[in-house]
Formats: C-alpha cells, sequence, structure tokens
C-alpha cells in the first residue's frame, strides 16, 4: 500500500472556500478532537472540518484523495481505544453537525440518522413514538461513531449490539463516492454484506454519515434490582444459571467488590456492602416481568446471593443505573490526578469466572488499582486501570496488565475485546487473535482505501 504522505496545507484554500468557518486550524479545536476518552496521548489533526451534508463529506473526501491527506473521522470522541487520534497528522472530518433524526417509521419498527446524532438525542425523540433505541454503551456516543466501532452494552444480552441492530448505511467512501448498503427489509440473499463490513471498521475504510437503525416499542414494565453476593464464583454462577434457565434478562451486570467499593463513594449507594453485586433489568408485561424477578431471585438466592434491593419506579431505577454508567467518573475521582486506561475482553460465559479470578489476582500482582465491571450476560468485561501518565514505570505495569487481560482472554476461546475496539491500542493482540485472516483484512482494505488515507494506524497490524 503506498504510503500516506499528505499534508492539509495544499487543500486548505478549498476547504475554506467550501466550508467557511466550518474548517478550523486553531490549536484548541485541533486538540479536542486529537483524542478520546481513554488514555490521554494526544495526536492533534492538522485541521477539522464541519461538513454538513454527505456531499460535503464526498467532496472533502475527494480533496483528500487527490493530495493523500489521511482521513480521521469523528463523532463524540467517547471512544476508549484511540480511534480519534491524528497520529500522521491530516485532516479530522467531526460528523457532529450532520445531527437530524431524518426519518422515523412507528409501523416499520425503524428510523434513519445522521452519523452526529446521539444515542440519548434520539431516544429523546423516539419517546413521543413509544418507541427507543437499545444499544447503550454508557457514554452518549454519537450513532456512527457507535456503528464505526460495533458498540454494545448493557442491553446486550437481550437486544444485541449495533451488528444486530444497524439495518443500512450511508457510507462516504475514500475517494468520495456515496454509496447506501442494506435496505430496511429484515433480511437479505442478495450479494455481500457491505453494510456489516462497515459495521465495526473503526474509520479504516470509509466514513459512515447516516444509519438506518432497528427499533423496539418501548416495554410496558420495567424493574431493576441488585444483589449482592459472598464471592466472584457465586455472582457469576447466578448469572449462568439464569441464562441457562432462558430468563429473557434485559439487563445482567457485575461490578466486582473494589468497584463497589469506587460507586458507594461516589454515587452514595447507602445501604450497600462493597461485595460483588450483580445490577439486574426485567423488561415485559406486568405478568411477565413478575415471573422473571421470582425465577430470578431464586436462583440467586440459591448462590448465596442476599440483599436485594428492587427498583420499580423510573427515579429509581435511573440512580441505580446511574451509579453503573457512572463507574469511569467514580474512579478518576476515587485517585484525583490519575488516568484511566480502560481496556475490555470477552469470553464464553463457561470461562468467565476463571478468567475474572485470574485477572483479579493479576491486577493485585501489579500494585494497582484496577476496579472490574462486565456485561457478564454476554461474557464481557472492563477493567479501568488507573495509572500516573506520566510516570513510565506505572504506565508499563499498566500496559502490561491490559495486554496479558486480552491474551488471557484470547487464550480461553474470547476475543480481546468485546466492545472497546482495536484503535490504536490493541494492534498486537487482534493480530495474535486473528492469525492468517489478518492477510484477507488487509486485502479488503487496500480494495477499498488503496491510498491507505482512512484512519491510518488503527484497526489493521501492518503485515510483516
Amino acid at each position: 500500500m503506498p504510503p500516506v504522505g499528505g499534508t492539509v496545507g495544499p487543500i486548505l484554500p478549498a476547504l475554506r472556500a467550501m466550508l467557511g468557518d466550518r474548517l478550523s486550524t486553531g490549536q484548541s479545536v485541533r486538540e479536542q478532537h486529537g483524542r478520546g476518552e481513554g488514555v490521554p496521548d494526544l495526536y492533534p489533526p492538522e485541521a477539522v472540518a464541519f461538513p454538513e451534508s454527505n456531499e460535503e463529506v464526498a467532496a472533502i473526501a475527494r480533496l483528500c484523495c487527490a493530495h493523500r491527506v489521511p482521513i480521521v473521522p469523528f463523532g463524540a470522541g467517547t471512544s476508549l481505544e484511540g480511534h480519534v487520534t491524528a497520529l500522521r497528522g491530516g485532516l479530522c472530518i467531526s460528523l457532529s453537525r450532520m445531527d437530524r433524526v431524518l426519518e422515523v417509521s412507528p409501523d416499520a419498527l425503524d428510523c434513519r440518522v445522521q452519523a452526529g446524532v446521539t444515542r440519548l438525542r434520539l431516544n429523546a425523540e423516539l419517546r413521543s413514538h413509544g418507541l427507543f433505541f437499545p444499544v447503550d454503551p454508557g457514554a452518549d456516543a454519537s450513532i456512527g461513531g457507535m456503528a464505526a466501532t460495533r458498540a454494545s452494552g448493557t442491553a446486550a444480552v437481550r437486544y444485541g449490539t449495533m451488528r444486530e441492530n444497524v439495518l443500512g448505511l450511508t457510507v462516504v467512501t475514500p475517494d468520495g463516492r456515496i454509496v447506501r448498503t442494506g435496505t430496511r427489509a429484515r433480511k437479505s440473499a442478495t450479494g455481500l454484506d457491505l453494510t456489516r463490513l462497515y459495521v465495526g471498521s473503526e474509520g479504516t475504510l470509509g466514513l459512515i454519515t447516516e444509519v438506518q437503525l432497528r427499533l423496539y416499542g418501548l416495554p410496558e414494565t420495567v424493574s431493576a434490582a441488585v444483589c449482592q453476593f459472598p464471592g466472584v464464583p457465586a455472582a457469576l454462577d447466578a448469572t449462568v444459571a439464569i441464562l441457562q434457565a432462558g430468563i429473557p434478562m434485559a439487563r445482567i451486570e457485575f461490578v466486582n467488590a473494589l468497584q463497589m467499593h469506587m460507586c458507594i463513594r461516589y454515587s452514595k449507594l447507602d445501604g450497600m456492602a462493597e461485595l460483588p453485586t450483580l445490577f439486574l433489568e426485567f423488561q415485559g408485561s406486568p405478568a411477565a416481568v413478575a415471573e422473571q424477578v421470582e425465577m430470578v431471585q431464586a436462583a440467586c438466592e440459591e448462590m448465596g446471593g442476599s440483599g436485594f434491593l428492587w427498583a420499580n419506579r423510573p427515579e429509581e431505577r435511573s440512580r441505580l443505573w446511574k451509579a453503573r454508567h457512572h463507574t469511569y467518573y467514580a474512579n478518576l475521582h476515587y485517585l484525583p490526578g490519575k488516568s484511566q486506561m480502560g481496556t475490555d475482553a470477552c469470553v464464553p460465559i463457561s470461562a468467565l469466572a476463571e478468567c475474572i479470578l485470574e485477572t483479579e489476582a493479576d491486577v493485585a500482582a501489579t500494585g494497582l488499582l484496577a476496579p472490574l465491571v462486565g456485561h457478564v450476560g454476554d461474557g464481557n468485561f472492563h477493567l479501568g486501570i488507573l495509572f500516573d501518565a506520566n510516570d513510565p514505570e506505572e504506565r508499563a505495569r499498566a500496559e502490561g496488565l491490559a495486554r496479558r487481560t486480552g491474551k488471557r482472554a484470547i487464550r480461553l476461546g474470547g476475543t480481546c475485546s468485546g466492545e472497546h475496539g482495536i484503535g490504536m491500542h490493541k494492534l498486537d493482540l487482534a493480530a495474535e487473535e486473528h492469525g492468517e485472516a489478518l492477510s484477507l483484512m488487509w486485502a479488503v482494505k487496500k480494495a477499498l482505501d488503496p491510498l491507505g488515507i482512512m484512519n491510518p494506524g488503527k484497526l489493521l497490524k501492518p503485515l510483516d
């Protein structure tokens, strides 16, 4: 693949003529678009463009292609693995101004949105239609960014990830063509599945500008609960028992004792103990929810669970789930001045207890604080490794812990990332996981982005 070598300078006049004040070369704007919410390393782009239509994105791509200028797509900047860093300079294309909900069809249970629409804003607009979009990574991420990273989250155990909930896309190719993939139909047997090729491509194949989404009706009844356990194995055994019983859980979230300690302090969870904990949610008709609650409580009690705390009113549920979603901020608040290296892994649920126990032992051996939470219904867990970004030795320990966590998951039949993606931080792990298939991925990359200008340095480790 030819090297990426172009700079923004030669195309700045044309960009300014097209965008006016929607093009910025200011230092503060460049720095804002030079990192996400993970490790605080800064790689700012040379300039940031704010297009407002597919046609503008396509025109910008054509300019970059002609001068081999690297392109870095940017949504809300909530990614954790360095996806939005401009490793080779170039132009950041922010989709934040492409933030319209284009169409909602209650009858077909779908909608089409521009890539810059955020998850919370979309659900606020859908509520009046009696609908919601369930993929919930915690952060108020943009829908385009969620598609690009194949995001999932707390509700994936019931509703799936972005892979299952994206019906189609509008994509601008690196050479400036506007391509539409998929249809509004729930299935298709025509041609290659380009939609799922782009979902999870992390901005390395093209720019996602519009997304067609599957929607769901708001549940009639919602109930949430917290149950605490004497140890990690008991909590995870209860999870497996619940899943094997076929109970249609909306969410099953695990929080280890250290993370509960931090959540109790930050979110004022009075009455809870610093023990391994399951956060649970049930959805459906009143009768169905009552039956699910009874079965789950029995399964948890059989495994030693106790201290049930129920939340049926919306404000009560919101308080519980805010505590779960705010673990990132709880961790940073616990050790002011530290940075957080977030990493995740995913294994078959049969290996989950082994993987988490080995990981907790590894954390203890490093001397670092790294609380653990997990979407345990689908075998996914996260570490929030707290470290001093200015201390090379402490950073090396944190990176070693993150790497061993990914390798452990691969050894146990899983993946080095079930949710965060690869970005710039997990290139070696992904290459180890995929083996010879990495060469096929590079073949696709070279076919769709022959100049290598799309988000260079991410997702795919260079072949030897």
